[in-house]
């Protein structure tokens, strides 16, 4: 089996609203695959058909080599967007209760339980109640819920929505140990640079319908480069510089987002001969956001439209 999803032309509506439109994509085994786009791009609508929760109206979709996602729900793990623990179920129980939901022997489950609690740090609380003081012990016991019955596909929805900056880490160390185990995982998100990190390939959704999708090396080098600037002077110069597209101006740091086939040394020497002090100079590829407002931003304010834009624009906080 070389892919662990293939989807191909899928159409979702509800009523009026088509909210997946004409999707195709393959996700590989053993990859970490990012499903990017703003809120109400379609992104859990399509996980939820992954999962067999909704069935497409047309087009078709195999999970783990079966046209049926309900008939592999055992090899799938799956952590909605809405988390929540049952606070009165003591810790082992409630992981090995959604073990047995995924086929598991009692037996099996608990002792699985168990010995997960003790390699992530939670074994003192086995057999406490899930009333969890801290939110970071909380985020583990639901993801190992998830694990419980070692799934082959685990599918994360908006993993690092509402996490504070130690709790995203200790998601994407986890997400980076189930690759390393062999699983496939597939998550959703807006926030952009959450994929960057660890994504090996990536999808970019918007209104229902396909952005761009591939290797994330590959989609950063075929979109440009940017310039990462530390300068003295005057910024207004920076908006006329030849080859600049954009510019994205802090004070004392820019960005600078170059046309295709612009010389990055035309840009320094103009900036020179203009008396700016150029303090840090960088060239590289540009980042996921970027790209997403390149590739999407144009047609919707063409359309008076900066909704979906400006989600993407915050990408460093959470909409719930």
């Amino acid at each position: 089996m070389e892919n662990a999803i293939e989807l191909e032309n899928v159409v979702k509506s509800f009523g009026a609203k088509v909210a997946v439109d004409g999707l195709s994509l393959k996700v590989p085994c053993g990859c970490i695959y990012g499903f990017l786009g703003p809120n109400g791009a379609g992104k859990t609508t399509t996980l939820r058909m992954v999962l067999g929760i909704f069935y497409p109206d047309a087009g078709r979709i195999s999970v783990l080599g079966q046209s049926d996602p309900a008939s592999v729900k055992e090899r799938i793990g799956y952590l909605p967007e809405e988390r929540g623990l049952y606070e009165k179920m003591r810790v082992v129980d409630l992981m090995a209760y959604f073990g047995q939901l995924k086929g598991m022997s009692s037996g099996s489950a608990r002792k699985r339980a168990l010995d997960l609690l003790e390699q992530y740090g939670l074994g003192e609380w086995a057999d406490k109640k899930c009333h969890f003081r801290s939110k970071r012990m909380a985020q583990k016991a639901q993801i190992l819920a998830t694990l419980i019955h070692e799934p082959e596909l685990i599918i994360l929805d908006e993993p690092f929505s509402g996490l504070d900056p130690i709790n995203r880490d200790l998601m994407r160390d986890m997400i980076l140990q189930l690759k390393r185990e062999g699983g496939s995982v597939i998550f959703s998100t807006h926030i952009m640079e959450q994929a960057e990190q660890i994504c090996d390939r990536v999808l970019l959704i918007n209104d229902g319908r396909k952005v761009l999708d591939g290797e994330l090396s590959d989609v950063r080098s075929r979109a440009g480069k940017e310039i990462r600037l530390d300068y003295d002077g005057d910024g207004d110069f920076l908006h006329g510089l030849p080859g600049v597209a954009r510019v994205n101006d802090s004070g004392k740091q820019a960005e600078l987002f170059m046309e295709e086939d612009a010389d990055p040394q035309a840009v320094l020497a103009a900036l020179v001969a203009a008396g700016v002090r150029v303090r840090r100079f960088d060239l590289r590829e540009l980042s996921l956001h970027e790209i997403f407002i390149r590739a999407v931003g144009g047609a919707k304010a063409a359309a008076g439209d900066t909704a979906g834009v400006g989600e993407m624009q915050g990408e460093g906080k959470d909409h719930e």
